[in-house]
């Protein structure tokens, strides 16, 4: 197909980019093999998508892999905590995982570290090309600002999540051509008015009808929308909004070759490989890209990550033996007794909470959600698995226990029922891994953004607005297409709409950044918040009253901290085991500036955040002069 060929071609086209010229007659004196040189590679609209391509494959790495980033937006809310429980480090307990001056980007600890690092090497690459976009021929404006628009959104997506993790963060307009040390913090709400700006700019220019992986019109207005909204335009959010979902409307019907099989549903369609390979699907807006068996991808590994550990030797029989294998018996011919095969072989790094797995599933009203707990199709349950080891069925002392679904241990650890022992959504993290003899998560096209979260959006716009009549619209457009019954203007509250999106956009948000987001429009409008009794937040003291060590734990300082904390059943709840304690502190809204990037800033001053070390230190941010 087309789309698995945009990575090889822009390589291809950078490698051309960046060669010597030939066809000369000193081709044969000696010369570097290759270097990079911007006013080259940066000549044409094929230098450019080529910059371009190198943030599209950057927002892939927040995605893919054994212990992925995303695992850290996701455990920093409501949804999940971390579940490996069988050694020290992992953020568990926030005060002390989260420090400026801890391991921050190991994917045995945290990946906070990454968000900063990576945000900014995509700020780089984005730069490069809005700096240049003069320099280069095109064939027309149209070209010249379809190209300018997608750097844009690049740029304008890294400082999206930075503001909204790291709050007051250096702004970088320009592209930097040697060392610099003097880097100052700015105003967040002035960076965001700069990206308000610029997405409006990529909006009106960049086209909808692009390859998988590339930036579309689409996102470029899924990205304004949220930027809208924090800033407090709800009226162009949903302007925005209703134009996305005409263009692009939900999947209503069965799809893919997938329909036909047995034990699935429009879900599963939804969340295929192939529904993600398919060109006829008009939700998906955007998509970061790894194709099956094509050169240069890479291995979601969402099962690895999301499964439970059903594979450690503490799920054992009734009768005490080791229940669970990768490998099933030799003579076995039920594929299903394949646990490997049939749901992935996890190690339950991604912990889902009560709230994720059982709140949020009412008995009424998503009964026939086919997103949900209720449907043993899209979810599994440890009770689902068989046991499968060889030994029960062939061994010296056959076990009667050998088929038989999975019971869980009565003497079961905490470490281990933390690891080991929850349901999950199968629909949205299976992954066939056919290349692996552990499937963990194999190659797949994501979904960055898709319409459902659009309506979502638009059903928070109302909510500001206070027209819940109009939210309830707009929720059940989702919920209906899934199965679930449709809400009235009655239901509708901020814990209404962040329930649906636990079970639209589980391991596709960033669940942190969401509800940081909303955090934020609370306190800067001032609206009062009706799931906490009309409580109302401010902006001077989001992160709490600050000082060294301040791990404060005291609601009504931001929603963040109380909306976790309530839903969450592990944090600040005295759930601990023999490595840790699970805690979160009201400052951890925001996270830590990794100390090296103070102290290597010798000539500017980086602020630290309210609650850290080194936030004594801080100074005035600078504002953006929107340009």
């Amino acid at each position: 197909m087309k789309q698995k060929h945009i990575y090889k071609s822009a390589l291809l086209v950078s490698a051309l980019a960046l060669s010597l010229a030939a066809c000369k007659k000193d081709w044969l004196k000696p010369k570097p093999l290759s270097f990079y040189e911007p006013g080259v590679a940066l000549s044409d609209v094929q230098g450019m998508y080529s910059a371009l391509t190198s943030c599209e494959r950057n927002m892939r790495h927040e995605f893919f892999g054994d212990g992925s980033p995303i695992l850290t937006e996701i455990i920093q809310s409501d949804v999940a905590v971390e579940g490996t429980t069988d050694k020290a480090g992992p953020q568990m307990d926030m005060d002390i995982s989260l420090l400026p001056d801890a391991d921050l980007n190991n994917v045995n600890t945290t990946r906070v570290g990454w968000y900063w690092y990576e945000g900014y090497k995509g700020i780089k690459y984005a730069n490069s090309v809005i700096a240049r976009i003069d320099n280069a021929q095109f064939t027309s404006e149209e070209e010249r600002n379809a190209v300018l628009g997608a750097a844009y959104f690049q740029r304008a997506y890294r400082y999206f999540k930075l503001t909204h993790q790291f709050g007051d963060v250096p702004y970088i307009g320009d592209e930097i051509s040697e060392p610099k040390y003097d880097f100052y913090s700015y105003d967040r709400w002035t960076i965001l008015e700069q990206m308000k700006k610029d997405l409006e700019f990529a909006y009106q220019w960049v086209p909808d009808n692009v390859d998988r992986g590339r930036t579309s019109k689409s996102a470029c207005g899924v990205l304004l929308m949220k930027i809208c909204m924090v800033l407090g335009d709800f009226d162009r959010a949903i302007t925005i909004g209703k134009e996305i979902v005409a263009a692009h409307p939900l999947m209503k019907q069965r799809f893919t070759s997938n329909r036909n099989k047995p034990n699935t549903n429009l879900m599963f369609d939804l969340h295929s490989v192939e529904a993600k390979l398919d060109m006829s699907n008009t939700e998906g807006l955007m998509y970061v890209v790894a194709y099956p068996e094509v050169t240069g991808s890479d291995r979601i590994q969402s099962m690895r990550n999301a499964v439970p550990f059903w594979n450690s030797g503490s799920v054992i029989t009734p009768d005490g033996r080791t229940g669970t294998n990768v490998t099933p018996a030799a003579d076995e011919t039920d594929p299903t007794m394949d646990l490997n095969k049939t749901y992935g072989r996890g190690i339950g790094r991604l912990r889902s909470t009560w709230y994720f797995t059982n709140d949020i599933w009412r008995a009424d009203k998503e009964a026939n959600d086919m997103r949900g707990i209720h449907n043993r199709d899209s979810w599994k349950r440890m009770e689902d698995l068989r046991y499968n080891h060889p030994n029960l069925k062939t061994g010296s002392s056959p076990s009667p226990w050998y088929g038989k679904n999975l019971v869980k241990p009565a003497s079961m650890s905490v470490e281990d029922t933390i690891r080991c022992w929850y349901p999950w959504p199968h629909y949205k993290v299976f992954v066939p891994d056919p290349l692996q003899t552990q499937w963990a998560g194999g190659e797949t096209p994501w979904y960055i953004y898709r319409s459902a979260e659009v309506y979502l959006l638009l059903a928070e716009c109302y909510y500001w607005k206070g027209q819940p009549a109009e939210a309830a619209v707009a929720l059940n457009e989702v919920r209906t297409r899934a199965g679930a019954e449709p809400l009235t203007a009655a239901d509708i509250n901020i814990g209404e709409i962040l329930d649906e999106r636990a079970r639209e956009l589980y391991y596709e948000e960033n669940r942190h950044i969401e509800l940081v987001r909303i955090s934020y429009i609370y306190a800067r409008t001032g609206k009062s918040c009706e799931v906490f009794g009309g409580r109302v937040y401010k902006l001077e003291n989001l992160s709490g009253p600050g000082g060294t060590n301040a791990n404060v734990k005291q609601m009504g300082i931001n929603f963040w901290y109380d909306w976790v904390v309530t839903k969450n059943n592990f944090y600040n709840k005295g759930v601990k085991h023999k490595w840790a304690e699970y805690k979160i502190s009201v400052h951890h809204i925001l996270w830590p500036v990794p100390s090296t990037v103070i102290t290597t800033n010798i000539k500017g001053v980086i602020n630290q955040n309210i609650g850290y070390p080194g936030a004594e230190n801080n100074v005035p941010p600078l504002r953006v002069e929107v340009q």
